[in-house]
Parts: structure tokens; C-alpha cells; sequence
């Protein structure tokens, strides 16, 4: 079997805190004097209910690692080590999700927060060779006035060079919030060039895809796994040309499936859905990307179809044409070269 860490690809689903590495974490809430939960310091993944008393404990875990990020030293870190990290796995394009309000405290507002990770992603693109963009994300939990702020701001960065904003997201609980109502903030980014690109379709099923569908026209939509629900659903999103980004080891650590073998990738692929793999949150997963690409090789999918699900990930991105080019001529090579155990066993 080829090796998967060199199997160019792109990650497209990946949020700001979730990135982090446990270690930096931890540093991070010494120095703060911070006690963590302890569930955070643990090797093991992190496992949750399926309700909404398990989304309640996955919530606290996060803004708990959320409250460490005080500067922008750390900001600029987490960038830095996502862009690393990422390299050391294949990917040669991050679209990495951040929601500014978060940070905005301790940097002096929202918009200082974009152009600091901005920045550090521009730095850290030409150190590692990953191509990074950004997706500034709304909250389902805030007022859909602040989204229309957060758009705008989004609209202002918009670009497709490295450290620039390309994609506008809604993430948190899909059980919260009136999804039409973020159609406005929706507009904005579309208006600007932005993908448009919200969580949907993973904690509530088909009912919820189309709802997204219909209110915020996804260029991807975060997820989008529960559509392989309903045929007439799924086949509305192949139809409309949505890309989906499938997070396996998230979708069981929230007990959306009890294991990964139930991770309906096969279904998605098989309808004719353009999947793009994705580690979600790995600081609380303990997952990242290579892990879900292992995932879809036991769910069966050869070199060449996880060769086609890189491919995917590469043509839903918003990377420019070079590094799209670029990767995709590299996958072709990936899938060209003689595998490893085969070389082994010729010597």
C-alpha cells in the first residue's frame, strides 16, 4: 500500500482551536496557570453523546481550550503548527476555519483578529510549502446581525493567494439558530466572491441538508453526511454540485455512528458526491488527516479511490489554478509510483 502522508492533498475542514496540538494546549494553560479539564490532557479520542447533553460536554471541552488563546503570539502558534502539521501529512492546501469574535478580546477587536492569522498564514505557507487560506465562520449560537458583521469583514480580505479569506462558514450546534436567517450574512460573502461553506447535516439529518441547501446555497457544506439518509436528498446535492466534508473520526467521537466502518463514505462516493476528508477538531479527536484517509482505505477504497477522494479535496478547494495544477499532478505521481511493500518484497 502506498504511503499516505505522501499522497498530495488538500484539508478543508479544519477549525482554529481544534487544531491545536495537545501539547501546545497544555503550555499554553501553564503559562496561565489554567486548570484544564482533564478529559483534554488524554491520549484517547474523545467520545460524546449523540445528544444534546453530549454536544453540551463537547462544547465546554472546546471553549476551555479556547480561553488559553490570550495573545497573538498564540494565534499566530496555532497557525503555524496547523501549516506544520498539515505538511507533515500531504497536504499542500489548508483552508483553515476561524471565528474572529473569539479572539477579538485580547487583540484589540475582530478585525485585528483576521489580519493576525492572516498574517502568520501567509508566513506559514511560505515556510512549509502548504498553501493556506481561511474561512472566517459565524456562529449558530449569536445574533445573525453579527454574521452580516462577520461577512462584510470576510468581504473586505477576500482573495485567493495565500493567507487571504476565501470562504464564509456557520459552524457550532446545527439544533441552534433559524438557518434562514443567516441568508443575509450569506449574500454578503457570496456577493464577494467568498465560498460559501456551513456546517449542516451531520447532528440532524436530510430535513436539515435541504434546509441549508435552500437558504445558503453551499459552494461545500461542512459535513453533509446524513444526507446518504434520503437518495432524493443526496441526489439534490450531487445535482447542485456540493462538495461535502467528511470528517470520519469526528462523526464517531459525536456519536453521530458508533464506529468509523459506519461512516457511509462508500454511499456518498458511489451517488456521485465530490468528498473532501477532513480531522474536524483533532485536539479533542485525536484524529488528523492522514487518520481519515486510513479510515476510508478500511472502509474499503483503494489507492486509486482514495487517489480520487485527494482529487476531490484538490477541485473543491478555493486554491488557486497553480497549486490546484500542482497537487493534482502530484496525486497523479502518488498513484504512478510503485508502493512501497512492493518495492520491498522485488528486493
Amino acid at each position: 500500500m502506498r504511503d499516505l502522508a505522501r499522497l498530495p492533498k488538500a484539508h478543508l475542514h479544519l477549525h482554529f482551536t481544534g487544531s491545536m496540538r495537545p501539547e501546545t494546549l497544555a503550555e499554553m494553560a501553564a503559562e496561565r496557570r489554567v486548570r484544564l479539564p482533564d478529559a483534554l490532557l488524554e491520549a484517547d479520542p474523545l467520545r460524546f453523546r449523540s445528544d444534546e447533553r453530549g454536544w453540551f460536554r463537547f462544547q465546554r471541552l472546546y471553549d476551555a481550550a479556547r480561553a488559553c488563546v490570550r495573545t497573538e503570539a498564540d494565534m499566530r502558534r496555532i497557525v503555524a503548527e496547523a501549516a506544520e502539521d498539515d505538511a507533515r501529512e500531504g497536504s499542500g492546501r489548508l483552508e483553515l476555519q476561524v471565528d474572529p469574535t473569539s479572539y477579538a478580546p485580547f487583540v484589540g477587536g475582530i478585525t485585528p483578529a483576521v489580519e493576525i492569522v492572516m498574517d502568520e498564514a501567509r508566513a506559514a505557507s511560505a515556510r512549509t510549502g502548504v498553501d493556506v487560506g481561511l474561512v472566517v465562520a459565524a456562529s449558530r449560537m449569536r445574533h445573525p446581525l453579527e454574521a452580516r458583521t462577520l461577512a462584510r469583514l470576510a468581504a473586505r480580505h477576500a482573495g485567493d493567494g495565500p493567507g487571504e479569506v476565501v470562504g464564509f462558514g456557520l459552524s457550532n450546534d446545527e439544533r441552534r439558530g433559524d438557518t434562514s436567517a443567516f441568508a443575509p450574512a450569506f449574500a454578503i460573502a457570496r456577493r464577494a466572491g467568498l465560498a460559501s461553506v456551513p456546517h449542516g447535516g451531520e447532528l440532524l439529518g436530510p430535513a436539515h441538508v435541504e434546509d441549508v441547501l435552500e437558504h445558503l446555497h453551499p459552494d461545500r457544506l461542512g459535513h453533509g453526511v446524513r444526507s446518504a439518509e434520503d437518495p432524493r436528498v443526496l441526489e439534490r446535492v450531487v445535482d447542485e454540485g456540493v462538495a461535502l466534508e467528511v470528517c470520519p473520526a469526528s462523526n464517531v467521537s459525536l456519536g453521530v455512528f458508533a464506529q468509523a466502518q459506519d461512516v457511509p463514505l462508500r454511499t456518498l462516493v458511489d451517488a456521485g458526491a465530490a468528498v473532501a476528508l477532513g480531522a474536524d477538531d483533532p485536539l479533542l479527536f485525536r484524529s488528523r488527516l492522514v487518520a481519515q484517509y486510513e479510515a476510508a482505505r478500511a472502509l474499503g477504497f483503494d489507492d486509486a479511490g482514495l487517489a480520487d477522494l485527494a482529487r476531490a479535496s484538490v477541485r473543491a478547494s478555493r486554491a488557486s489554478d497553480a497549486v490546484k495544477a500542482r497537487l493534482l499532478t502530484g496525486i497523479d505521481g502518488w498513484l504512478a509510483a510503485e508502493p512501497a511493500d512492493a518495492a520491498a518484497r522485488r528486493a
